[in-house]
């Protein structure tokens, strides 16, 4: 099958499959002699998997990992599942940083009048921006450094 039919049973865009070529996450597929991709069955499920892997989130160089790892039959399922649980953690960080970010901006809006005043919490909050969060995180590693101390 041509790249656009393994575009269409795997899930990734053509560009996607030329992209994961270019940094060698999937192999370089075979050519016609018109100098057209082809790819075949085994083709479509490696792609399939990426898609999957992806949709969860997971990064390149982890899917990469992964990728080894599924076409290993002696593997460890401890190793994937390590990375699993890495995955999930990195997930648990960006849902808590989200969030605060959704908290920050409802608090901003609430106290926004939304009247034709050019007064505006919201406005006035982005032009302070980078104080407040240098603040924040000098503050956040202070409580770190702190409870390490404390260990």
């Amino acid at each position: 099958m041509n790249i656009g039919e393994a575009a269409s049973a795997s899930g990734v865009s053509a560009k996607m499959i030329r992209y994961y070529e270019s940094i060698d996450l999937i192999q370089v597929a075979g050519r016609t002699d018109g100098g057209y991709r082809i790819y075949g069955t085994d083709d479509v499920h490696v792609l399939r998997f990426i898609h999957q892997a992806r949709t969860l989130g997971f990064p390149i160089e982890q899917i990469r990992l992964l990728l080894t790892l599924w076409k290993d039959q002696h593997r460890a399922s401890a190793e994937v599942k390590a990375i699993a649980e890495q995955h999930i953690a990195e997930l648990d960080t960006r849902i808590a940083e989200l969030v605060e970010m959704r908290d920050a901006l409802a608090h901003l809006a609430r106290h926004c009048a939304g009247d034709q005043r050019p007064s505006c919490p919201i406005l006035e909050e982005l032009g302070r921006g980078d104080e407040r969060k240098l603040a924040r995180r000098e503050l956040r590693l202070l409580r770190q450094s702190a409870s390490r101390a404390d260990d």
